[in-house]
């Protein structure tokens, strides 16, 4: 193995790991507050205007389709009224944290690449 070029790897997986982490937080307060999952999709179209790359545009787009969902469950459209319990969340919130932390590692990655 090449020793810089797995240590590059490394450091833009750090880094992408260290970038996703506010989102986790966001997704938790988009249950009280579904206008915030806006920052996130618009990080995440920023970077894709940036980049061009389709992983970042499926990314951003997965949290604008997230938005209706959260916005139904809040008003009770789309549950029953007992919302308390959200095990639909076990699945979102992983993937659409793993979809970010790889439109941000692919997004840092290009960008450091780029510089070599």
């Amino acid at each position: 193995m090449n020793g810089p070029g797995v240590g590059r790897q490394i450091l833009i997986l750090a880094v992408s790991l260290v970038a996703t982490a506010p989102l986790g937080v966001l997704a938790f307060l988009s249950i009280a507050y579904p206008w915030l999952i806006l920052i996130p999709a618009g990080l995440l179209a920023a970077l894709y205007a940036g980049s061009r790359r389709r992983i970042v545009l499926v990314a951003a787009g997965s949290w604008v389709c997230y938005l209706p969902y959260e916005w139904g469950m809040k008003l009770r459209i789309l549950c029953s009224g007992e919302c308390n319990i959200r095990v639909d969340l076990l699945l979102i919130y992983p993937l659409l944290l793993l979809g970010s932390l790889a439109a941000i590692f692919v997004f840092v990655r290009d960008r450091l690449v780029a510089r070599i």
